[in-house]
């Protein structure tokens, strides 16, 4: 795994993407990879991104909507977004109250695709 290739990746959304403001890549089981993060404790968010997806993916699979793409949760002051990478890692981006989501989910799908040949 290449941690240099992974944060380039969380740095480029972060000068893409209007609002985001932190980003961190995980493994399914909350394991941090890499992080760009200022004011949040990159581990916990790795774990409480992990809880967030694996949550979505069985609620997922209990109606039957097919594979799991991102998990969105809108709070007070942004949002919080947890992507697949394949089956064994995340991509979990926060977002001010500004974040342009649809920005968001158009540049995270080709960075979700470079970050799982990445993580292979």
């Amino acid at each position: 795994m290449n941690k240099e290739a992974v944060l380039t990746e969380l740095y480029a959304l972060r000068e893409q993407v209007a609002g985001v403001r932190d980003s961190a890549v995980a493994s399914v089981d909350g394991m941090l990879i890499a992080s760009d993060t200022d004011k949040v404790r990159a581990d916990a968010l790795a774990a409480l991104a992990a809880a967030a997806l694996g949550l979505g993916k069985s609620t997922s699979n209990e109606v039957g909507m097919g594979e799991l793409r991102e998990v969105v949760t809108r709070c007070q002051s942004g949002h919080i977004v947890v992507y697949a990478v394949q089956d064994h890692s995340l991509l979990v981006v926060l977002g001010d109250e500004g974040l342009d989501l649809a920005r968001l989910h158009l540049e995270s799908r080709p960075a979700v695709s470079r970050l799982a040949e990445i993580l292979g």
